[in-house]
């Protein structure tokens, strides 16, 4: 019985590190992507940093994000990459994310940082959608913590979106002499429903708007240009932890992850930015993620935001007719498959 009960001790211990094993590998392989180039009219070009997050759910989504900020922009080699990943992911998944990045862009000025996970994880209430409780999402709220001091400012974007157009055009928008943070604004969106009942009956918490420079008006935090500096100045990472934490000790105040906090502290004091710099929604809803249109007007920023995702939906075979226009930047490897999509944005 006991050579019996320790073949069952080995066989179980054997399955965990196969397990552990694959998990570790799990993650896909991914091509080669083009090497862009800058042009003629680069010499001076400002550094443009840019922020976005890396684990292994939405890397797909990522590495196609960097490939259409360096297929479209005039001074691609000007443009330094920031990743943020969790502190939770152990050191064989951080180093299999590490080497996806270097396979797909071997001479990308990039760096990976650690976000502190603990950070949050007494802070994030459930959501209408469970991507949207991983603490990963919520660090966009560190930025200015876990980005070095010599960076003034970032750009920060969500790993399920594509810029066709020239980034530094968004770069250069002017944040004036207050503002910390510019993105779009969506002023027709209805504002009060970001927040539940119990937020606006009370008699304290929709005083926050009170003494902002205009009404305040719906932004997706998706797309984001921040004055790190201003950010620190303004001490506004511990604004949004209070607001976090009214939510989890005090009320239920709403109920969309990490974006209500946000509106919380920056809506109606956001510089606005052309709506064509976040073209959001793609991905539908938060419950359904049905096919969504382009709203009208010029686009430099194609958003898949809500619950569909293009590579899912391509991969089950039941894409929506805009995925079609994130198929060319999909770095996945597929056994067999020739390159003819990359060639497109070549």
């Amino acid at each position: 019985m006991r050579l019996l009960a320790a073949a069952a001790a080995l066989l179980l211990l054997a399955t965990a590190l196969a397990a552990a094993a694959g998990g570790a590998a799990e993650l896909p392989e991914f091509r080669e992507a083009p090497a862009f180039r800058n042009g003629a009219g680069c010499a001076g070009a400002p550094t443009i940093h840019i922020a976005m997050t890396l684990d292994g759910t939405y890397l797909r989504g990522s590495l196609a994000g960097v490939l259409s900020v360096l297929r479209h922009a005039a001074c691609p080699e000007s443009i330094a990459f920031h990743f943020v990943a969790s502190s939770a992911s152990p050191p064989r998944r951080l180093a299999r994310l590490r080497a996806a990045l270097a396979a797909a862009f071997p001479t990308l000025p990039a760096a990976i940082h650690r976000f502190d996970a603990r950070l949050v994880r007494g802070r994030i209430s459930s959501s209408v959608r469970r991507a949207l409780d991983q603490p990963l999402n919520y660090a966009r709220i560190y930025l200015a913590d876990i980005l070095p001091r010599a960076v003034p400012r970032v750009l920060y974007l969500d790993s399920d979106l594509l810029v066709v157009d020239d980034v530094a055009l968004l770069w250069a928008t002017d944040l004036g002499t207050h503002a910390a943070l510019a993105a779009p604004e969506y002023c027709n969106a209805n504002f009060t429903s970001y927040f539940t009942d119990a937020f606006w009956r009370s008699p304290d918490y929709p005083s926050v708007f009170a003494n902002r420079s205009r009404a305040p008006c719906y932004f997706n935090t998706g797309v984001m240009v921040i004055d790190l500096d201003r950010w620190r100045a303004g001490d506004y990472t511990a604004k949004l932890e209070y607001w976090m934490d009214v939510q989890k000790q005090e009320a239920r105040i709403y109920e969309l992850g990490s974006l209500p906090p946000f509106l919380l502290v920056f809506a109606g004091d956001v510089k606005a930015v052309q709506h064509r710099w976040n073209q959001h929604g793609l991905g539908g809803d938060n419950v359904a993620g049905q096919c969504r249109e382009l709203h009208p007007g010029p686009v430099s920023l194609l958003h898949w935001s809500g619950k569909g995702k293009p590579w899912l939906r391509l991969d089950a075979g039941r894409p929506c007719p805009l995925d079609a226009l994130w198929a060319p930047y999909d770095l996945l490897r597929r056994r067999g498959a020739r390159d003819d999509l990359l060639a497109a944005v070549a």
